[in-house]
């Protein structure tokens, strides 16, 4: 512990969710000092949201993290609010961004004719990848991807096996191009 008092240089930023069963950590097989952590309920990322955009800058920027890991989860009560009706007061407005990500994606979701369970499950996934976004979009971490020095990742942990999958974000070439002509600031 003492070498953490003298400062920290962690490798991995970890974007996930302020649920008590998700300790990035652990499921990692890391320790104190090796990643550096922005929670929040249901990871939801807004490119608005001051808190985790600060974390983001501080993290690639003058921290020199290499990875930045979105994470959602299984059994998440955030998304299973945003799929329901209830009012839940001030947290509605923060799950709004699912809320329109559950909307985005009805149609489909009926046509499949997905069980409930089963649209969560892609409710989480699609929340990572929009975070995914998200953070590729920051002006920090579009400049350290042009300097080829990080790479971004969407995860998802199922907490009742306690294993960890890698969701599809990737982007076509034309895509990273373009976002990096949009979001690169001098």
């Amino acid at each position: 512990m003492s070498k953490l008092s003298k400062g920290q240089s962690p490798q991995i930023l970890w974007i996930g969710c302020s649920d008590s069963r998700v300790p990035e950590t652990t499921i990692l097989g890391l320790q104190p000092g090796d990643v550096f952590v922005h929670r929040n309920i249901a990871n939801v990322l807004p490119p608005t949201d001051l808190s985790s955009q600060a974390v983001i800058t501080y993290a690639v920027a003058h921290l020199k993290v290499k990875q930045v890991v979105v994470c959602g989860h299984t059994s998440c009560g955030g998304v299973a609010a945003a799929l329901a009706n209830g009012r839940l007061g001030v947290i509605d407005t923060w799950l709004l961004p699912l809320r329109q990500l559950r909307k985005k994606h009805k149609a489909s979701w009926d046509k499949e004719n997905l069980s409930e369970d089963d649209r969560k499950i892609r409710l989480v996934e699609e929340n990572v990848r929009q975070g995914v976004q998200t953070v590729r979009e920051h002006h920090d971490v579009v400049a350290a991807s042009k300097e080829g020095r990080i790479s971004v990742h969407g995860l998802v942990y199922d907490v009742g096996s306690g294993s960890l999958r890698e969701i599809e974000c990737g982007e076509e070439e034309e895509e990273g191009k373009a976002r990096e002509e949009a979001f690169h600031v001098n």
